[in-house]
């Protein structure tokens, strides 16, 4: 998914300012594509210049309100309709991580995976009250951007049981040993 997609899918629900847009990245989309302002003004500019949304109002103090044009919803519906997504990233910091945390103290693997089940449930609490709020609307958006919502709750909740689970793990282990870096003075000779 591209930043572009993301602004025509929140345009095509109705005209938005950028401003209005990045309020409702806060509340929806941030949980899956996050943009900052600068993102997602700039954005705004070059699908103008490629006409897919165009000026639909100005007002005071150069508040430009945006709206999806027909080129727009085109690129949205092939986009949706005829481009397949690119696979969930393989690529993960915090897995990596867990991979060399013999190198560090028994309490540093135990702190590291405490803080992963921690930032797992920090994201649940962040989450419910979306939940909360989208499951009383019945706009498009709102019952499709559930749908989101859903796997943001299951995935946070699967890293926090996961890393309690792990630091179960550790503490199994018959020894925790730490890898020796190799005595460069003992090689030499």
């Amino acid at each position: 998914m591209s930043l572009r997609h993301a602004l025509l899918g929140l345009l095509s629900q109705g005209p938005a300012s950028g401003y209005d847009l990045l309020k409702t990245f806060d509340v929806s989309l941030a949980n899956v594509w996050p943009a900052t302002q600068s993102q997602v003004y700039a954005e705004l500019g070059r699908l103008a210049s490629a006409g897919m949304v165009e000026v639909s109002a100005q007002g005071p103090r150069g508040r430009k309100e945006y709206a999806v044009t027909e080129a727009g919803r085109a690129e949205l519906r092939h986009w949706l309709t005829q481009t397949d997504p690119g696979p969930l990233s393989r690529r993960s910091e915090m897995l990596l991580r867990v991979f060399f945390l013999g190198e560090v103290s028994p309490e540093q693997a135990h702190d590291y995976l405490r803080r992963q089940a921690e930032l797992g449930e920090e994201r649940i609490r962040r989450l419910a009250p979306l939940r909360e709020m989208v499951s009383t609307m019945d706009d498009s958006l709102s019952i499709y951007g559930s749908l989101a919502l859903e796997w943001g709750m299951r995935f946070s909740a699967l890293q926090r049981d996961w890393a309690l689970w792990a630091e179960k793990e550790i503490e199994r282990l018959p020894e925790h040993r730490r890898c020796e870096q190799p005595n460069t003075e003992t090689e030499r000779t």
